[in-house]
């Protein structure tokens, strides 16, 4: 097992996977173009220590995971030069692996795993318990992948392999569509003020990712253009039958239309199961749910 990392961007999946693999035994070393976040990274425990530049950040690392913006993962693939293993965080990857210059030692990652804050100050070393780590094989070698597949699953990690282009069709349906939905429902409705204090929890779980960062958004959102648009138009044909079937009053079609999502939602059990848990404005409330957990002794 390799044993020094190399973290070039310590944002929230970049300082989380630096906690994560401090804990299994790793030594991390971290770069990021704003000091205040490399700090704060360093700080929370993802890093050993920090370096003043990337390439005295890579210097002999085993590993090295570009974790920055999807512009910069793509020109430093484009000049890097080491003998390290890399592999990035980008949520797009056919721009990535198109970039990869020649003896690079890459695999494409992607963590299916977020918040919705951003930085380094929302990272945790449980970020991915349980979560797909999507590890594409355009031009990597297999030795490079089984051993990034054995990293990401000893932090708890399930490793996927597709090519770079699959992921990309994938991800704009169960990634980048459900963003945009989220966007569009709350700018439709939330600025309507009668709405304001009435909205539930269906509507607050829908549109959960809408109060992420924008900041990285644009950019991945045009890289997957192509796959995107025709995503967008399912959806759009898909709220328009349910729109005529709404206004023709065809109450067989709206139930069987709800009967088969609600189906196909039942076989998506996802690994991790999030518990709200509502206390009361008093003393003592969250140790006592901290008691509760700790007898039920719950992972």
């Amino acid at each position: 097992m390799m044993q020094t990392v190399s973290i070039i961007g310590t944002g929230l999946v970049g300082a989380s996977v630096g906690m994560a693999l401090r804990e299994t035994g790793w030594t991390a070393i971290g770069w990021d173009t704003q000091p205040g976040a490399l700090q704060l990274a360093a700080d929370r425990g993802a890093l050993d220590s920090m370096a003043s530049s990337e390439n005295e950040a890579i210097g002999d690392a085993d590993l090295v995971v570009l974790a920055g913006p999807l512009r910069s993962i793509v020109e430093s693939v484009r000049t890097l030069q080491t003998g390290a293993l890399v592999t990035d965080v980008a949520g797009v990857k056919v721009p990535v692996v198109a970039a990869v210059g020649s003896g690079l030692r890459f695999v494409g990652g992607h963590p299916m795993a977020g918040r919705e804050h951003a930085g380094p100050a929302a990272a945790t070393s449980a970020l991915f318990r349980g979560a797909a780590w999507i590890l594409t094989d355009d031009g990597a070698q297999g030795g490079d992948i089984d051993e990034l597949a054995r990293i990401v699953t000893s932090i708890g990690a399930v490793p996927t392999r597709m090519a770079a282009d699959e992921h990309d069709r994938v991800v704009a349906s169960i990634s980048h569509l459900p963003h945009l939905i989220a966007t569009a429902l709350v700018n439709r409705v939330a600025g309507d003020p009668s709405v304001r204090g009435l909205a539930a929890g269906s509507f607050r779980d829908l549109t959960r990712v809408a109060a992420s960062d924008p900041g990285f958004w644009p950019e991945v959102l045009v890289a997957n253009r192509v796959h995107l648009s025709e995503s967008l138009q399912g959806l759009v044909e898909e709220l328009d039958t349910l729109r005529l079937a709404i206004l023709e009053g065809d109450e067989t079609s709206i139930h069987g239309q709800l009967g088969a999502a609600q189906s196909l939602r039942r076989d998506l059990a996802p690994p991790i199961v999030r518990v709200r848990v509502v206390l009361q404005d008093k003393p003592g409330e969250i140790s006592a749910v901290g008691r509760a957990l700790e007898d039920s002794a719950v992972d």
